[in-house]
Parts: structure tokens; sequence; C-alpha cells
């Protein structure tokens, strides 16, 4: 009996050709399984390590250090190189936006000069102040008694000495009529006193003495004009006095003074009740004002 014959050469030969091909196969596919799943790893790093970049409370620091000396290390850092170019960015926005900020306030200051609202100063030194005194040599000093609204109570003190004579002085203020123009919008300090004065004279009426010695009310007002119809008040002070019998003069000073917002072309003045004892002696009757901001 024969024996049973075993697999030709060409059999062998493919099978092992077949599982060569097999294992090879099999080695391909777990090689790129592996590496996709490598570079799944890699890709999600890179996102989060791009987007921890741009948080975190280190990044303002970051962006105030932007001129420090930049280091090889800091160069080859990815992260370090986004920061570096968004804080460049983002001061750039900043001067730009700073830059058109201060140019719109600059036009808005221009348009109001424009327009007449106010008047810049010539120059470091420019002044706005006037004081006035009394001027004893004009006999009408103090106007007459006038009902006019446009005058308030009192009687206007209408001649002041403002030529530089002794202590007055104007700088920058105009002086019409008794009334000191105000040239720019501010604040101002304005002061006034007003010296009162009774001499007793053996040749007048008696009457009219005794109508003198009466007990007084001795005021002084300080008023501004504009443009509305009537005068406004800004300051007013007063005293009740009754001359003695006994002394020869009777004398008192009234002073006042404080700080108001002032308009372009207002003007202000000084009216006092009882004119006809107002002594308007340089150094003890006396009005004036200067801006303060």
């Amino acid at each position: 009996m024969l024996p049973a014959a075993g697999p030709s050469a060409a059999q062998t030969c493919a099978l092992v050709l077949g599982a060569a091909v097999l294992l090879q196969s099999l080695c391909v596919a777990v090689t790129f399984l592996y590496f996709t799943n490598e570079l799944k790893q890699l890709r999600e790093t890179y996102s989060k390590s791009g987007i921890a970049c741009l948080t975190g409370e280190e990044l303002g620091n970051f962006i105030q250090n932007l001129d420090v000396v930049e280091t090889e290390e800091r160069e080859a850092d990815p992260c370090w190189q986004v920061k570096w170019q968004l804080g460049k960015l983002i001061k750039k926005m900043m001067s730009r936006s700073y830059e058109e900020n201060i140019s719109a306030v600059n036009a808005e200051r221009a348009l109001t000069f424009s327009n007449g609202n106010e008047q810049p100063p010539q120059n470091p030194a420019y002044r706005i102040a006037a004081h006035l005194t009394g001027n004893s040599n004009k006999k009408s000093s103090v106007a007459p008694h006038n009902s006019s609204p446009r005058r308030g109570n009192g009687q206007k003190i209408s001649s002041w000495e403002s030529s530089r004579k002794g202590h007055s002085f104007l700088y920058n203020v105009e002086l019409r009529n008794g009334e000191l123009v105000v040239p720019k919008t501010g604040f101002y300090y304005i002061y006034s006193q007003t010296y009162f004065r009774f001499r007793e004279n053996e040749n007048e009426d008696s009457d009219l003495l005794a109508q003198i010695r009466n007990p007084k009310q001795l005021v002084q007002y300080v008023y501004k004009l504009t443009n509305y119809p009537e005068p406004i008040l800004l300051m007013k002070s007063a005293r009740t006095s009754c001359w003695s019998k006994k002394a020869e003069y009777g004398l008192y000073s009234i002073y006042q003074g404080g700080v108001f917002q002032l308009k372009r072309d207002d003007r202000i003045f000084v009216s006092v009740s009882n004119g006809d004892i107002v002594d308007m002696d340089k150094e003890a009757s006396f009005f004036g004002a200067f801006l303060i901001s």
C-alpha cells in the first residue's frame, strides 16, 4: 500500500507567502492606529496650550512687560510669541484710542473759544483783577436814589478811583459808570467796604440833626447785572446805628466778600443806603474783584 502524498512545494510556498502578507498587513494596521492616536493626542495638547496662551492672570502683567529684553528661550517658545504679538496689538489700539480722545477734547475746547463763551489766556501772566478806591474829590460819587428796577435798592456808587492813584488798579477789567464789566466766565472773589461818617454841624437845623441821630439802617448792597430785567443781589450787609449826642463823629464801616460764578459781560456794582453820610475816603471805602478759576 502506498503512503499518502504530502503537500507539494508549490502549496507550501503559497501558504508561507500568504502568512507573510497577512502578518505584514496586521503590522501596517497596528502602526497606522498607533500613529493616528499619537497625532490626535498631539493636536489636543497643542490646542489646549494655544488657548492657555491667551488665558490666565499673567497676561496683564505680560502686556506691561513687553519691553523686557528678549532671550533665545523666549523666542523659541510659541506661547510667548503669541502673547507678544497680542500685547503689541493691544498697546497699539490703546495708543490710537488715547490720541483720538485727546484730539476730540482739543477740538471741543477750540470750538468753545471760537463761539465766544470763553477767552483763552494770552500768556501765563494773564490776570483779571480790579481794586477801586473811594474818590473824595468828586462830590457826586454816590448817585441820587433811583427807583429804576435796573438799579436795585439803595444809591449806586457811580464814581470810583481806578487810575492807579494810590492803591487802585484795573487788570483786564473795564469800569463803566461805577460798574465792573466781567471779561471772562469763571469764579470770582468780590469784596467791598463802605465807610459811613456823620459829623454834627452846629449850623444845621435842630430838626434835621434830630432826624439824623435817629436809628439808621446802614446797608451795603452788591449787585450783578445780567440779561435778566432786574439786577441780582449777591451780598447784603447791614447795621442799625444811632449816633451819640456826645460824640463828635459817628463812624461805622461795613465790609463783605464772597466767591461767585460770573459770566462774560456781567456787571457788578455797589449800592448803599443813606448816601449823604458815606465818606469816600480812599483807604476806607473800596470795591474790587479778581478771578479765581
